[in-house]
């Protein structure tokens, strides 16, 4: 059994990674952290568990811990991640791993070298409709992939006005963004099906300089990109065009994405209207015919509720296996810095207008 600790228990981990762990018989959550001791003891009380503590350092060093799951903001993810190396635990990480591609190589290397278990969440890596694309294109269905197009929303990110639990987020030093919360789970989703991205020819538009706070008549700076736009080629040598617009919401159409062969076209678009297209399940055509995701690609229990629970609870069935048999989870931090070393190229071509190599550094 793997005892598990989870630091952020009362924010995004509540309806998405305490239901999978829930649903995985490998694992026990025995520890939950949150920013005060009230809050870290009801998010105890309402799962069950046995410890609760308002400093992730003290849940990472307890001994009933074996994983600390990491599910706080992106600026906050190095410090918890700092705290289980040196306790010597393994960790699995929300995306972004860090801020930026430094800090991701920084947090990459002192998990290397503390020879633990690590994982980064990128749920497209583990949706079954994504899986499964990526097993047709694999197959030959549509012949030699020659051209990918995606056009994804990027709400509630990049629009003219901001909820207020958002508002930290204009800060780029905070890390979470269109860029690199949106962009960066739709690439990985994109790159798990069609492959590896070589070079980027990227825009990074910012349309307001000021937004409004939702709710109220105060105006706050903002300093990050409104949508993200970028040509590429893929080592496979298709190209690729993708546009993430941002914009104030509700999701409206969320995604569409055309794989173009030689023989074919595979499309895709949401199952359910308004849904991102790393979460939910998807509607895939090849021509007029449409395909239904086979049964085989949903391994969870079939309790696990559809979306971000049951992707996640995939990954902790790797996560478990790996570390059962003495090997890294995928995706790892080392993929999770590949993919921040992909929005840092995008970055630089936005800054300079020149088209970015991946090798480049």
């Amino acid at each position: 059994m793997i005892r598990v600790g989870v630091v952020g228990a009362s924010g995004w981990a509540d309806g998405s990674h305490l239901p999978a762990l829930a649903a995985i018989e490998a694992f026990e959550v025995t520890a939950v952290a949150t920013t005060n001791q009230a809050s870290a003891d009801r998010a105890a009380a309402a799962h069950g568990v046995r410890h609760a503590f308002a400093d992730a350092g003290e849940l990472a060093a307890h001994p009933d811990v074996d994983l600390v799951v990491v599910s706080v903001k992106a600026s906050g993810h190095a410090a918890v991640i700092r705290a289980a190396l040196k306790a010597g635990k393994h960790v699995v990480c929300e995306w972004p791993l860090g801020v930026d591609a430094d800090e991701a190589s920084e947090l990459t290397e002192a998990a290397t070298t503390a020879g633990v278990g690590h994982a980064v969440v990128l749920q497209g890596h583990h949706s079954p409709s994504v899986r499964f694309a990526a097993d047709l294109l694999a197959e030959g269905r549509i012949g030699t992939l020659e051209s990918v197009v995606l056009v994804a929303e990027g709400a509630p990110w990049g629009g003219s006005r901001i909820w207020p639990n958002l508002v930290f987020g204009l800060d780029p030093a905070e890390g979470t963004n269109i860029l690199t919360i949106m962009a960066g789970h739709f690439l990985a989703a994109l790159e798990r099906v069609a492959g590896p991205l070589a070079e980027v020819s990227a825009r990074l538009p910012r349309m307001h300089d000021r937004v409004l706070v939702a709710g109220t008549e105060r105006t706050v700076p903002n300093a990050t990109p409104s949508h993200v736009l970028l040509h590429g080629l893929l080592t496979s040598g298709a190209t690729a065009s993708v546009a993430v617009h941002g914009g104030n919401g509700p999701i409206q159409d969320g995604f569409l994405l055309k794989l173009i062969g030689s023989d074919a076209t595979l499309t895709a678009t949401p199952a359910q209207r308004g849904t991102f297209i790393h979460w939910g399940d998807w509607d895939i055509r090849i021509g007029d015919d449409v395909l239904a995701v086979p049964d085989t690609y949903r391994t969870v229990p079939a309790g696990v509720r559809s979306g971000p629970p049951a992707n996640i609870a995939a990954l902790y069935q790797e996560v478990a296996r790996a570390i059962a048999e003495g090997q890294q989870p995928h995706p790892s931090f080392e993929t999770a810095l590949r993919h921040h070393r992909l929005l840092a190229a995008i970055e630089r071509s936005a800054a300079d207008g020149t088209a970015q190599e991946m090798g480049c550094r």
